[in-house]
């Protein structure tokens, strides 16, 4: 017996029991983006590695451990995107958006990413986001936006045990300073940190404040705060953003330690926590504001962006945990149940006729006894069921069965059409 071969480590098979919830997530997700007028763009599941080398930055995790890289048969270094900002910003310039009279561009995007993490509960190494991007402009109402479709998506569906945890990282001179101070500050104890600390110590400090590792380290607890460093105009900006937060109604609690991931934030950064002790990762969502990640893929200076993404995985498991259950309508419109040879073959006719009409229909393909067939339409949770015998096709009538109360009806064929859109389509 051949041995089986098993799915890789640290992914999924999404089956079409569970496949129904993804579908109802994605569409919502769709809808919300649509409200708020953003427009989908899909890009490459692959990018040439500098994109994401150059674009998240070459001392990030995911850089550095967790991109899938390879060469190609043209002997050129491709990577599975990890993420989806930077394949987003390289579209955006390479096809030249920013020419386009509608200004900011408001970007949507729904697709698989690849990282090599320790799998664990709601990551994966093969994972599901969604993401915006609003590219072209600057502003705090932007800013506000954002963080608002963000946080909406989780309340729509019911999720209440949410917070957003905001930070500013200032702009690109206020940064540079403190990261002077950080270095300082971190210096003559860093041996005593983890090696990833070590080796963001010179590269790019503000992240050993995101280490998981050394977190409650006294020197961590009474490092510099970003606040202290920023001039008026960074700090007036990050103070109309809560503002609008306020307006909008919209918990937040300002986090200094909060620098994301990633190199190319500026400004305004963000994440959606959620407070359940079931969950394990507790944060669900996070984004920010990336005005130099534009001129640094090539593209105009004067550009600016923000963005976020959320894990669908975890989204699925905070609904699970908070026993949230999802509106899906799994049920087919209508079963056609067939007795006879001639029934049979008029039975397969009836029911592609019944989906080119839009219906969603079902049929045996077998020759059973109508009580298996009437428990097939049950275990469909058919709604109506059509059942054609010798007598049926003789009198061109069907029997139309409501599977709910069990009345049931003789049709002439020739009207069968317009009462089921009655009786379905009219719910």
């Amino acid at each position: 017996m051949k041995k089986i071969v098993n799915i890789p480590r640290g992914t999924q098979d999404i089956l079409p029991k569970e496949s129904k919830k993804w579908q109802y997530i994605e569409n919502h997700l769709r809808k919300i983006s649509e409200n708020f007028c953003y427009k989908e763009i899909r890009t490459p599941i692959f990018e040439l590695t500098e994109l994401f080398a150059r674009g998240v930055g070459d001392t990030t995790d995911i850089v550095q451990k967790e991109m899938y890289t390879f060469l190609d048969k043209g002997n050129r270094s491709i990577t599975l995107r990890p993420e989806g900002t930077a394949g987003t910003v390289r579209s955006y310039i390479e096809n030249k958006l920013f020419a386009d009279t509608i200004k900011p561009q408001k970007l949507y995007y729904i697709g698989p990413m690849f990282r090599y993490e320790r799998k664990q509960k709601g990551r994966y190494r093969q994972f599901f986001q969604y993401g915006v991007e609003v590219i072209g402009e600057e502003s705090e109402k932007i800013d506000a936006e954002v963080i608002s479709l963000a946080y909406n998506i989780y309340k729509s569906l019911g999720i209440e045990n949410i917070k957003v945890s905001i930070n500013t990282l200032g702009n690109p001179e206020e940064r540079n300073e403190y990261n002077r101070a950080l270095i300082n500050h971190f210096k003559k104890e860093i041996h005593n940190f983890c090696e990833d600390c070590q080796n963001r110590l010179e590269k790019n400090p503000m992240r050993i404040l995101d280490c998981k590792v050394d977190t409650k380290k006294e020197l961590m607890k009474n490092a510099p705060k970003l606040l202290d460093f920023l001039g008026e105009e960074s700090k007036k900006y990050f103070k109309k953003v809560l503002s609008y937060l306020d307006d909008l109604k919209i918990k937040y609690e300002v986090d200094p330690n909060l620098v994301r991931g990633l190199d190319y934030y500026t400004h305004t950064a963000f994440e959606i926590m959620i407070d359940n002790k079931d969950i394990e990762l507790k944060t669900l969502c996070g984004g920010g504001r990336y005005n130099g990640l534009i001129k640094m893929l090539g593209g105009p200076e004067e550009e600016k962006g923000i963005g976020f993404a959320l894990s669908i995985e975890r989204l699925l498991l905070a609904l699970e945990s908070e026993n949230i259950e999802l509106n899906i309508n799994d049920k087919i419109d209508i079963y056609v149940v067939s007795v006879g040879e001639e029934a049979n073959e008029y039975s397969m006719k009836l029911t592609n006729l019944l989906r080119i009409h839009g219906f969603k229909a079902q049929n045996s393909y077998f020759d059973k006894k109508i009580k298996a067939q009437m428990k097939m339409a049950d275990r469909y949770k058919a709604k109506f069921s059509i059942i054609i015998g010798e007598e049926e096709i003789k009198d061109k009538k069907v029997t139309v069965k409501n599977m709910e109360n069990h009345n049931q009806e003789s049709i002439k064929i020739e009207n069968l059409m317009n009462y089921l859109e009655e009786k379905i389509k009219g719910e």
